[in-house]
Formats: structure tokens, C-alpha cells, sequence
């Protein structure tokens, strides 16, 4: 499937739309890239004047290499805030358009279609600014995991939400002793294999207590473990943690960068062994996905 170039999204960090304060720090930040917010952060009265100040702030960005990392979570679709945050911020140029509460493909078609004419509108290339749904943020949406493939070549990554789908559910999304209650585990697997089925990383759910660092990094490792490429970010304090997790380390760079070279210097080969272990074919795509986690351009 082709894509366009994917987005580094190792630590994407949320910043209230209607603060320029926190914005600042945010942007100035190491996270990997900044989620502009104009949905749970900002209180209804305030929605228009956040979505402005959103606005001017990309276009004030437009030679700052951070614009290239700068997302916005717009309110979501059937609200009355959507159709006017994307109107606002999609010729400002942002990386992406972050879709909470999506219930299923049809919402993401939808907003493909919006960006698609927003852009011609705005002279921007189609498909310049990606989409990266929240696609588990109600327990109905459980249901419509499966019928995403095929999906818009503009999508960046899928988002594993675990808070809003719980409160659907009544229950917390952790245990006391932090586990994931049942239907959490069951909507964070799907997130994970349908990402593998689209091609695309997959980005799991913030961590809500930016006083326990301790939770942050088993929850990081956890889920770097089993396949998620970062972790959204509520506060600042997070971001070191997160950032470390999720870089590969210098060993197991090693190892794939060794694979890579072994197939760009025989195209042809099949299954070789390298430190007396079979390597073939699946092995190369992990290395591959390895090194573009650190940053590497993948060299085919």
C-alpha cells in the first residue's frame, strides 16, 4: 500500500488550544510532536476563540519546523464545533487533523472527504494533512474495528483511547493495581492489529497521572512491548520517560541495521542466518520498523 512519508508520533503531547502559555512550553518542548486542542480541554464558550488563536498560531508557524509536527484535535463529528474548526485550521496547514470519538470508518471517510476540499480550497497539496482518528473512545466503535481496510492513504496512525470508551462502560479503565479491566484489553488488541493491517503505527492512550512516573514507564514499556509506537502525553513531565521507552536500544539497532544491509546487498535472498538464527523476509519488515522508530530512514 502507498503511503505518504509517515509522522514521528513517539511522544505527541496535548496542549490546550486556549492557552498560549502552555502551547509555548509544549512547542518548545522534546516532544516529537504537539496535539493543538479545540475539544476536551476547552470549555464550549471558549471553542471559537481557541479555534482562532489555533489558527493564528499555524499560520505564524509557517517557517518553523515545528509546523511539520503540529496536530489539531478538532471537536468531533456532529458536534457543532467540527465543520468550523476544520474550516479554520486545515488552510492554516497543519501535519494533521486529530478525529476524536470515531465511531467507524464512515466518520473517517467523512473527514477525508472534508480535508480533500479544504485543501484544494486552500492550494495545498491533496492529502498533505493526515488524519489520525481516536477509534475507541465509545464502546460501539468496538464493533466497527474490522472495516477500516481499506482506509484513506492520508491516515498517519490509529489512536487507542481507553478513558471515554470506559465511561461508556461504567468502569474505570484500570484496576486498582493498574491492569486493564476485560474490554480494554479486548479494544487495545484490535487497535494493534488493525494498525498492522493498515500499515500504520499505532499510538496508545495517556497515561492521566503526571505525578506517578512510575506507572507512565510500565505502561510505556507494556505497551512498546506489544507493538504501539508512542504514547499521547498530557503534560510535559512525561515526555522524557516516553521518549526513552519508546527509542529503540543500541542493540537491537544493531541487529536490524545488520538485517537491512544484508538484503539492500542481496535483494534476491530469502532466509540467511545472522549470529546463528534464522532471518528471512518478516524479519526485515521488523527491521525496518525498527529503524524508522529511531529515526532512520529505511533504506529499500
Amino acid at each position: 500500500m502507498n503511503r505518504i512519508a509517515p509522522m514521528r508520533l513517539k511522544s505527541p503531547l496535548f496542549a490546550p488550544g486556549d492557552s498560549a502559555r502552555k502551547i509555548d512550553k509544549a512547542l518548545a518542548s522534546a516532544a516529537d510532536a504537539v496535539i493543538l486542542d479545540l475539544e476536551d480541554s476547552v470549555a464550549a464558550p471558549g471553542k471559537p476563540a481557541a479555534r482562532a488563536a489555533v489558527a493564528a498560531r499555524l499560520r505564524a508557524m509557517a517557517r518553523d519546523s515545528r509546523r511539520s509536527a503540529t496536530i489539531v484535535r478538532v471537536n468531533p463529528r456532529g458536534t457543532q464545533w467540527y465543520l468550523d474548526d476544520l474550516a479554520a485550521v486545515v488552510g492554516a496547514g497543519p501535519a494533521a487533523i486529530m478525529l476524536p470519538k470515531c465511531s467507524g470508518p464512515d466518520d473517517l471517510r467523512t473527514l477525508d472527504h472534508h480535508l480533500e476540499a479544504l485543501e484544494a480550497a486552500a492550494g495545498l497539496a491533496i492529502g498533505s494533512v493526515r488524519a489520525f482518528p481516536i477509534v475507541t473512545e465509545t464502546a460501539g466503535s468496538l464493533f466497527t474495528l474490522g472495516s477500516y481496510v481499506p482506509a484513506p492513504n492520508r491516515l498517519a496512525a490509529l489512536c487507542f483511547g481507553a478513558e471515554d470508551m470506559s465511561a461508556d462502560l461504567g468502569v474505570p479503565p484500570r484496576r486498582a493495581d493498574g491492569a486493564y479491566t476485560a474490554a480494554v484489553v479486548f479494544a487495545r488488541a484490535q487497535v494493534l492489529a488493525l494498525a498492522g493491517a493498515l500499515g500504520v503505527p499505532a499510538i496508545d492512550t495517556p497515561w492521566p497521572d503526571p505525578r506517578d512516573p512510575d506507572g507512565l514507564r510500565r505502561e510505556s514499556e507494556a505497551a512498546a512491548a506489544d507493538g504501539f509506537a508512542g504514547k499521547i502525553l498530557i503534560h510535559p513531565d512525561q515526555i522524557e520517560i516516553v521518549n526513552a521507552v519508546f527509542t529503540p536500544p543500541p542493540e537491537q539497532l544493531r541487529w536490524a541495521e545488520r538485517v537491512r544491509e544484508h538484503f539492500a546487498a542481496n535483494p534476491d535472498s530469502g532466509v540467511f542466518a545472522l549470529d546463528g538464527k534464522m532471518i528471512d523476509r518478516p524479519h526485515y519488515r521488523l527491521a525496518l520498523r525498527i529503524l524508522a522508530a529511531a529515526g532512520i530512514e529505511p533504506q529499500v
